[in-house]
Order: C-alpha cells, then structure tokens, then sequence
C-alpha cells in the first residue's frame, strides 16, 4: 500500500497517474462512498482513493468519539492491506494535508484535523511507501 500526502492542488493526482498505469478511483470528490472500493476495483488496476477529509468529515457528524472513527479507518486499512496482497495489486491513499501546523479557529474543523492526522498517520504506519507532494515535486519518505 502506498501513501500520497500533500497540500491541496499540489499534484498528488499527477504523481499517481504517472507512476502507475492503469487506475481505478475511489473519489469522495465525485460522490464515491469509500465502501465501493469493491466496486470500483477493476481487475489489474491500482485502486486509488481520494477525498478522505470528506469521508472523515461525514464521520464527525455521528455521536462517535474519536477512538471509535480512528478505529474505524484502522480496521479499514488492514482489511485494503490484506486485500492488496491477496489480488496482488496495488492500493494508493491520497490524503489532504491539513493545515501544515495551522491550528483552525472553530472546534469541528479542529477536530477533523486532529482526527484527519492521527488517521493519516495510521495509514502511514501500514503503507509500504510514503510520498509526499509538494509544488509538483514528490519526495518519499518512507
């Protein structure tokens, strides 16, 4: 599994698109829900997912706790992780970059930060590869 991170419009996409041939797309961006993974994975393709602060965000409108939509997403990666070794493609996560240390001013777009790090960094953990993505340049880091 592999992890692209960056700022919004930072050519994230781009640097998907051109290390890996053909994709399919999970994008909360155009109205995907993340469990049609299933759905979308076109077989020999890597499967792609984008707009985790949206689905992170829609999360935060349930009376869960913290722990509860981090567990959550954990149990999601390890299930992709198995996934993407039993099909023997690959799995990339695109995620937001929120704030680059900038605390946000009202307390639900605190908590969707706190939360979105704390997942990335979760799926940091479980990925093989990290790439992050600044101004078109990608640098791994992992």
């Amino acid at each position: 599994m592999q992890l692209v991170i960056g700022g919004a419009f930072s050519g994230k996409r781009k640097v998907v698109k051109e290390t890996n041939r053909a994709c399919s797309w999970v994008s909360a961006y155009q109205g995907d829900g993340i469990e049609d993974w299933e759905t979308h994975w076109r077989h020999g393709t890597t499967l792609v997912f984008e707009g985790w602060e949206k689905w992170i965000a829609a999360e935060l409108t349930t009376s869960q706790n913290n722990d509860d939509i981090r567990g959550v997403y954990k149990a999601l990666f390890q299930t992709l992780f198995e996934e993407e070794k039993k099909r023997n493609n690959n799995i990339v996560l695109i995620f937001l970059e929120m704030g680059k240390g900038i605390v946000p001013l009202q307390k639900k777009d605190r908590r969707l930060r706190d939360i979105a790090g704390w997942i990335a960094q979760d799926a940091a953990q479980l990925s093989d590869q990290v790439v992050y993505v600044w101004n078109g340049l990608s640098r791994s880091l992992k």
